[in-house]
């Protein structure tokens, strides 16, 4: 009777979660790049496996920070690391969309197809960072309340777009910020400076940054974060 009230209370956390929507999506998206595979006989976007796996890490993390919250509240400094790990590799879930620019006519897999495919791909990485978002808005908003909560939003979705240009533009990874945190700065540092001299860093960080912040609020606005 204990492993099944667990099973239930692990049920209900990950459904209110919505984890199996996510994993429903992925699953399509990984079915489609198999059938992808078995039309064309190539792995010409093998890349999208290793970045979906990378837009799932935020999600996971988020997870985590939920569980020591609600286990330790009292202990808010024990979140610090879930949450500086689930900041970095943020912009991980939103990078996917990006891959839309691999689109290109490849016989014999119709356009059509690698379109519906990219796009799950896409999709499946923004409703990860949105779901991961809420969980950690409303971690904030039990701390601070509601407006720091929103303002927590708006910064986190706007260095997300920082950190789409950082990795698609100039091929920084996550674990970058942990292993070579000196030279990310600098190229920060030094596009922060001259801003009018990086129009791209700035038009990439923006656009980016708004998109995740208005399929955040799409997606979750019928529903408290």
């Amino acid at each position: 009777m204990l492993t099944l009230d667990r099973l239930r209370r692990a049920h209900s956390f990950l459904a209110h979660h919505a984890l199996y929507p996510v994993l429903l999506s992925s699953a399509l998206a990984a079915t489609l790049f198999a059938g992808r595979i078995y039309l064309s006989r190539t792995i010409t976007f093998a890349f999208l496996g290793w970045n979906l796996i990378l837009a799932w890490v935020p999600y996971l993390l988020s997870l985590w920070a939920d569980q020591l919250q609600r286990r330790y509240p009292r202990y808010w400094w024990g979140l610090f690391v879930p949450g500086a790990l689930w900041l970095a590799f943020l912009p991980n879930a939103a990078y996917i969309v990006t891959d839309l620019g691999h689109l290109a006519e490849r016989p014999p897999v119709p356009f059509w197809y690698d379109i519906g495919m990219l796009a799950t791909f896409a999709l499946t990485g923004l409703f990860l960072a949105v779901l991961s978002l809420r969980v950690m808005q409303r971690i904030v908003r039990h701390y601070t309340g509601s407006i720091v909560s929103w303002l927590f939003v708006l910064v986190v979705t706007g260095l997300s777009g920082l950190g789409v240009y950082l990795g698609r533009f100039l091929r920084w990874n996550s674990w970058d910020l942990l292993l070579n945190p000196r030279n990310v700065l600098a190229d920060v540092a030094v596009r922060l400076a001259d801003p009018l001299a990086y129009r791209q860093t700035f038009g990439v960080t923006f656009l980016f940054g708004a998109l995740l912040f208005v399929s955040y609020l799409a997606l979750t606005a019928r529903e408290p974060a």
